[in-house]
């Protein structure tokens, strides 16, 4: 037996252009992030399954991706990955042509579909972590929780990969390592209240967006941008808007109308394509465009000299 001879291996042949790379690259956090590493000999992802930690690999494309998987939970999260990349999305009553940008954008990307993994608690803890700071901060505190408290990536992961920590090792750190890691207390705080509820947080077969987006923010330090966040990546939902964003109204405004805008002028703006709101705001992620930059860019907290 090889040691390292994958759980799970079967080739998986798309119906669309797939890029598997641009796929997934909103679920990457920075170049350096612990879970998802593209590399030589393809796309390396860790997960977390109802049966343990599973290491995936993805290769060949667009025509034919063969999955790889390895660990406890290869067996269920090798057969995910169709979802992962987009193959349960629809697009049925999407309407581009409502404005050319977006009709433009929509020809333009027909690689693009909407993912779902199906772990609410792999989407939660970056969320947390990315709440109210720069994004160079959460990426650092994201590197440095997987450091800390992720489990080594199963198989033969390239170096330094690490799988979500569970809820149970979320909360076993102390505050002078969450101090370490550069995590705020509102943050800590925040993620001690949902490691503390993870297993009835889940995505079940029968949850739909706007149950999961309500059982979110049931739990304290839980906002309408974490929930939406997470609804995004866990179930796919095309219609959740992350209000509350920093940046993305002003990418809606400035991409759409030619101007900057408030949430409330980008739900305006985002209206006629209600049901596939969130479809119209990957597009313009893609493609779309911010206002000119003036001033100093926002520094990014030191919390670790605090």
């Amino acid at each position: 037996m090889v040691v390292d001879a994958p759980v799970h291996d079967q080739v998986w042949t798309p119906d669309w252009p797939l890029d598997v790379r641009r796929t997934l690259s909103r679920d990457r956090r920075g170049t350096g992030d612990p879970t998802l590493r593209y590399a030589e000999d393809g796309v390396w992802r860790t997960t977390t399954t109802p049966d343990g930690p599973a290491t995936v690999r993805l290769t060949g494309g667009p025509a034919a991706i063969r999955v790889q998987a390895w660990g406890p939970g290869a067996g269920w999260a090798g057969p995910a990955v169709p979802r992962w990349l987009g193959a349960e999305d629809r697009a049925d009553g999407f309407d581009p042509a409502r404005h050319p940008l977006v009709a433009r954008l929509h020809h333009g990307a027909p690689w693009l579909r909407l993912g779902s993994t199906g772990r609410v608690w792999d989407a939660l803890v970056p969320a947390v972590l990315e709440q109210k700071v720069t994004g160079i901060e959460a990426h650092r505190t994201w590197r440095e929780l997987l450091r800390l408290a992720g489990e080594p990536a199963p198989g033969p992961a390239p170096a330094g990969m690490r799988v979500v920590p569970s809820a149970e090792r979320v909360l076993a750190v102390t505050d002078w390592e969450w101090h370490g890691c550069g995590l705020d207390g509102a943050r800590r705080r925040a993620l001690r209240a949902v490691a503390s509820v993870a297993s009835r947080l889940e995505a079940g077969v029968h949850d739909d967006c706007a149950d999961l987006r309500r059982r979110l923010q049931s739990v304290p330090g839980i906002g309408v941008w974490t929930a939406a966040e997470v609804a995004q990546r866990a179930v796919g939902c095309p219609d959740s808007v992350s209000v509350g964003d920093y940046h993305l109204k002003n990418l809606v405004g400035w991409s759409l109308a030619g101007r900057k805008t408030d949430d409330d002028g980008m739900l305006a703006l985002l209206e006629p394509w209600r049901g596939h709101r969130q479809r119209v705001v990957r597009l313009l992620e893609v493609g779309g465009s911010m206002p000119p930059k003036r001033g100093p860019r926002m520094a990014p907290t030191q919390y670790r000299s605090i």
